[in-house]
């Protein structure tokens, strides 16, 4: 079982698998953000890089990927990655889950959603013993994953689900405490992973 995960671990690491896993990060991330121009076309400015939020988890670590590829790494964008490709992977997983108890039904595009997020979620996972980031990034991803908090639920920008308007408080909460618990998962791989470090294989 031992040998079977790291064969795993290795494999994830190979520069074709990467590069692959790359232009699908990246062909995500550019159809989160066509998803999301409905919204940022009656979004201010000043508001505009904090409305999508789960295209953004994406592109850190399509950013992650390309720089692993060619060698190099950036504990920032490897803790914002993680933590906020979590985030909002389960996020959206649970407002698309609650929209399905709320109307019965979200159709193909709703559990399309639901598969292309928990993936989300699951690459971060599976790539925790090849992140490194120290406490200082994970305190930065902390403020801007907070941050981004405060924009969506008190200045009202979160990504709109018209059926569960009238749980945005509640949304709120939950939202709260899963970027809490987030960032303390990256906390504990911050120590757990701190002394260890990985090389990109090349074949």
């Amino acid at each position: 079982m031992l040998s079977f995960a790291i064969k795993i671990s290795t494999w994830l690491m190979y520069r074709p698998f990467l590069i692959l896993l790359f232009l699908i990060n990246l062909g995500g991330t550019i159809y989160g953000y066509i998803w999301y121009g409905w919204q940022l076309k009656i979004t201010e400015p000043i508001f505009l890089i904090f409305v999508p939020d789960s295209p953004t988890a994406s592109l850190f670590f399509t950013i992650v990927l390309g720089l692993w590829i060619i060698g190099k790494r950036s504990r920032l964008f490897e803790a914002l990655a993680f933590v906020t490709l979590i985030k909002y992977g389960l996020w959206a997983v649970v407002m698309n889950l609650l929209t399905l108890w709320e109307t019965g039904s979200i159709g193909w595009m709703g559990w399309m959603l639901i598969a292309s997020h928990f993936a989300m979620a699951l690459q971060a996972v599976l790539y925790i013993e090849h992140f490194r980031f120290g406490w200082l990034a994970v305190a930065l991803t902390a403020v801007w994953t907070l941050h981004n908090d405060v924009i969506d639920y008190v200045f009202g920008q979160m990504p709109i689900y018209s059926t569960l308007s009238e749980y945005s408080s509640q949304i709120g909460y939950f939202t709260f405490w899963l970027s809490i618990a987030c960032v303390s998962f990256a906390l504990y791989v911050a120590h757990l992973n701190r002394s260890q470090s990985i090389s990109v294989d090349h074949y």
